[in-house]
């Protein structure tokens, strides 16, 4: 009978120690979200090297126990949860006490596990501008270069981010959250996390997770509403080749812009001077070592901290709440305004140029490079297969990235 006793007090211990004690409907749910999304990362390679380890912290962030119980959890250092949870019992542990204006304080430690390390990266705006240093190294900037015009397609673009921003506001949101939704539609996942991390961090998990989740969708998204906005002799347009760039002019771009950027946005200098710094490495041609690191190892050491860190954000807790639906609504509005405005001044510039520019171009002003200016590419071929426009709309696609990172600096300068 002891024996029978001691097996069931064993089993009993085991249950509660572990994460059946602790887990609930909406940990349930998650879990189920992350195997959707590894699904559609690994059969579909719906942008697999973010959204794989997005799903995968997901994942980890509602299995593992710890963090709806213990204090020293993955996620939340335990400064932090035995403030908010002031009847904790912390057993004979002594903690030392501060004085602080007459008042006494408990001087907690601050330290979480493994997840919460790596996430300040994250949170201190670190692994964004690191991305786009990646970014920079393989991004040819010669299509904007030879038709600076794309400048205007790829402004042109970001106008759902602030449309955005304003519906909104009128949902209820504050200006800051309104800020970090909007940026969604600038198709760009860095861009977003470094926006939100200042704006709103408490919406993180949900706002990442759209982004990334339209930019895996955009050649499913876009095709629709190019072809609703253009006719078919506009999509058969045949564009003249691009002049060739000087390696002068290439050295030139990056350096130019970001003095520009720096002197009236310093906001958005994080995110374009490192863009611009990694296309300096790759063009200057003398650093090449630097140049392949940028874009290879590091970009990959980032990009693995970034979506695990980002996708532990999204615990049940926080990310099933009717916000999050609004979120993802907004952000499949922006994403498709921003298609839809792109389109349209791409069909003012066929006009204005006497039908030279094709506006299935302006599609690409989002700044999901290199796949916006593949789809516009396809769905030009689909009308005339002797049409070739993946380097005219590499132009506003690059000119995109710019844009969103300017977006991105104009949102945290008013409402930041």
């Amino acid at each position: 009978m002891e024996i029978l006793n001691g097996f069931v007090e064993a089993v009993v211990g085991i249950i509660e120690s572990s994460g059946l004690s602790v887990l609930n409907w909406q940990n349930y749910v998650m879990i189920g979200v992350s195997i959707v999304l590894l699904y559609l990362a690994i059969k579909k390679q719906y942008e697999p090297l973010l959204l794989l380890p997005i799903a995968f912290g997901m994942l980890l962030v509602n299995l593992y126990p710890g963090i709806m119980s213990a204090p020293a959890t993955e996620m939340i250092p335990m400064s932090e949860y035995l403030q908010s949870h002031p009847g904790t019992d912390i057993g004979s542990i002594q903690y030392p006490i501060t004085t602080l204006n007459g008042a006494e304080y408990v001087d907690y430690p601050t330290y979480g596990g493994l997840l919460w390390y790596l996430y300040q990266g994250v949170k201190l705006g670190i692994y964004p501008p690191l991305i786009f240093l990646g970014i920079g190294c393989m991004t040819d900037f010669g299509p904007l270069i030879s038709n600076p015009k794309s400048l205007i397609l790829g402004a042109a673009a970001q106008i759902g981010i602030f449309i955005t921003f304003t519906g909104a506001i009128f949902l209820g949101f504050t200006e800051a959250e309104s800020g970090a939704i909007g940026i969604i539609g600038g198709a760009d996942g860095p861009t977003a996390i470094f926006v939100t991390t200042k704006l709103a961090p408490h919406l993180l998990g949900s706002i990442a997770i759209a982004a990334y989740s339209y930019m895996a969708l955009v050649p499913i998204i876009q095709p629709p509403i190019m072809k609703a906005l253009t006719t078919k002799k506009e999509r058969s347009v045949v564009m003249e080749q691009l002049r060739p760039v000087s390696k002068l002019e290439k050295i030139m771009f990056p350096v130019i812009v970001v003095i520009l950027i720096a002197i009236f946005l310093p906001d958005a200098a994080p995110l374009v001077g490192m863009l611009m710094l990694g296309n300096l490495f790759k063009e200057s041609g003398v650093v090449e070592r630097i140049a392949k690191t940028a874009q290879n190892e590091l970009m990959n050491i980032i990009t693995i901290f970034l979506g695990t860190t980002v996708g532990a954000t999204a615990s049940g807790r926080n990310f099933l709440t009717f916000d999050t639906l609004k979120i993802i609504a907004l952000g499949l509005i922006a994403f498709c305004m921003g298609t839809a405005f792109g389109v349209l001044f791409g069909k003012i510039m066929y006009k204005a140029t006497g039908g030279k520019v094709n506006p299935l171009i302006g599609s690409a002003g989002v700044s999901a490079v290199p796949m916006a200016a593949r789809v516009a590419q396809k769905v030009g071929q689909e009308e005339n297969p002797g049409n070739f426009l993946l380097m005219h709309a590499m132009g506003p696609n690059v000119a995109g990235v710019i844009g969103s990172a300017v977006a991105a600096g104009v949102l945290l300068n008013v409402v930041g």
